[in-house]
């Protein structure tokens, strides 16, 4: 029989590999393993546009703010691709995208023996101190669990995806399939909304394309030094141990470091294109503030509507795309019937930890860790790459030191 692990990470995304390259650094052996749908690592392929750059510093990588001197950082990455002194003559924190993906493939690669692709996690059930897991026709035992199942993309009510009506995680997948568009219409007000509204700008120079968002203009984020302290691993322990309310002023107040808001340069750029259009008497980009879409079709038939005056533009769209975010995917729904041995707060939210367990009456003895899915306890960090690092840090050693209590208890029933 295979070896009980330490723990099993379901979901392969950018935690998790951070996870798996901390249990190769470790100083002691880990027996780990990873799950992982997919037929190899991918990260939000379908949004990998040409000049997106990330949001983050590279000094926010996988590694560096929990051990600096890893092999496994975004420096020893551009060093083994040759491109180290380039980068530094750049004199730019935020890579590429396509690049921060390349280095999460190179890290990737280097960990594999930790990971089973196309490996799709479909039962959990307690076994003896920990859980058996069902992966295929394959029975893994484990003594605590890491889920990091990730976001799913965010529709508005009614809305379902189709040919015509698209959610941006699936532009550069799809838009191969979209031959000389003559009307593009994009719903949203963030980051993304803007990218995908400047990439149909310059893909097809003889489209009309429309950005339809609520707010009166696009709103920049706020990356100046005294907020970005909220993403400190330090800022971890001050939301944990607030009282509710001031978590929830907490949000509020820092919500524009992340959500809805747009790099300044980009808000600048499609100013530029809107005034130059006006300029030359040929407008092709129209920005709907204040406006919703509505009467959405599956042929792409849709009505911008003003929400200050109710005026209605009928739009006949070869595509509608909705860049409208991301909602956390249900961190236990996957533990099936266990999850009701999961313990709630008063707003129905998940307990958990400092260490990103998730709390669990006596009849589960293994451990659930949560990669994602915990803002409402450990604040804005949690699904982002900000903290990361030194979240799975936490996590291991949290598994480890449960690992050794057990060991230990074992040896005091030996001996009696």
């Amino acid at each position: 029989m295979e070896p009980v692990l330490d723990l099993a990470g379901i979901g392969f995304g950018p935690s998790n590999l951070a996870l798996a390259i901390a249990v190769e650094e470790h100083e002691r052996p880990v027996r780990a393993r990873f799950f992982e749908r997919q037929a190899r690592f991918g990260w939000h392929r379908g949004m990998l546009l040409e000049d997106a750059t990330m949001q983050v510093s590279f000094l926010k990588d996988l590694v560096t703010l929990r051990n600096p001197t890893s092999a496994f950082s975004f420096l020893c990455y551009l060093r083994d691709r040759g491109r180290l002194v380039d980068f530094v003559n750049h004199k730019n924190l935020f890579p590429l995208r396509k690049e921060f993906h390349d280095y999460f493939e190179w890290a990737a690669e280097q960990v594999a023996h930790h990971v089973s692709y196309g490996a799709e996690v479909t039962g959990v059930r307690t076994h003896d101190d920990g859980f058996e897991i069902t992966v295929g026709a394959q029975s893994v035992r484990t003594r605590n669990l890491v889920l990091a199942t990730g976001l799913e993309a965010n529709l508005p009510d009614g809305v379902e995806a189709g040919e015509r009506v698209w959610h941006n995680k699936d532009l550069l997948t799809r838009i191969d399939s979209l031959r000389d568009p003559r009307h593009v219409v994009v719903v949203g007000a963030g980051q993304s909304a803007a990218e995908t509204v400047a990439f149909f700008h310059d893909r097809f120079p003889a489209a009309e394309v429309h950005g339809v968002f609520a707010r009166y203009g696009y709103s920049p984020a706020d990356d100046s030094s005294f907020a970005n302290r909220i993403f400190d691993p330090a800022a971890v322990d001050d939301f944990y141990s607030a009282p509710e309310e001031v978590k929830r002023r907490l949000m509020g107040y820092h919500a524009n470091t992340n959500y809805g808001v747009v790099d300044q340069d980009l808000i600048e750029e499609l100013y530029r294109r809107v005034y130059r259009e006006k300029v030359v008497g040929q407008q092709r980009l129209l920005l709907h503030n204040t406006s919703r879409l509505t009467d959405v079709n599956p042929d792409g038939k849709c009505v911008i509507e003003s929400l200050a005056d109710g005026g209605q533009l009928p739009i006949d769209a070869d595509v509608i795309v909705y860049a409208t975010g991301y909602r956390p995917a249900n961190p236990v729904r996957l533990l099936g019937d266990l999850a009701d041995h999961c313990e709630r707060d008063e707003h129905g939210r998940l307990k958990v930890t400092r260490d990103y367990r998730v709390v669990t009456n006596n009849e589960i003895s293994g451990g659930i860790y949560l990669q994602g899915g915990t803002e409402h306890t450990h604040g804005i960090t949690s699904s982002l790459l900000s903290n990361t690092a030194v979240r799975v840090g936490e996590i291991l050693d949290s598994v480890l030191r449960r690992v050794q209590q057990h060991q230990a208890e074992l040896k005091l029933q030996a001996v009696k």
